[in-house]
């Protein structure tokens, strides 16, 4: 079964808000990274991982797509079969906005949304020991 298993934040400061999340809720930092257009630090709750996005510019394709300034960016559905979902979500006839052959594969779902398929094991929970 599909599962909620992300979601993105678009931040105006990644360390100010990282810091904020693991000190008041205990989330647990499972990275960063960086792309072209922009800065990542990832948390996880244990279940559901939690990107915080800073883009370099917010003229960015993918920063304007979720609108400007802070905001819930796009969340992930976590599947088991990434190509079977892409054709489903084809034949709803959302638009896909990310290359439908290399996950994650990103869409503008009904009512406006931005949301991503993944592949099941994409994004790491914090580990317990």
């Amino acid at each position: 079964m599909a599962r909620i298993a992300h979601i993105a934040v678009k931040v105006e400061d990644l360390n100010q808000a990282a810091e904020f999340y693991e000190n008041v809720f205990g989330f647990a930092s499972t990275g960063k990274s960086r792309s072209p257009d922009r800065s990542r630090r990832s948390l996880s709750d244990g279940e559901i991982n939690l990107t915080l996005l800073r883009y370099d510019s917010e003229d960015a394709a993918m920063a304007t797509a979720a609108g400007q300034g802070p905001c819930i960016h796009h969340f992930a559905i976590e599947v088991e079969d990434v190509e079977k979902s892409v054709a489903q979500v084809r034949e709803f006839g959302c638009e896909i906005l990310s290359d439908p052959r290399k996950p994650p594969v990103k869409f503008r779902a009904p009512g406006g949304p931005i949301v991503e398929i993944v592949p099941q094991g994409r994004y790491p929970k914090r580990q317990t020991v």
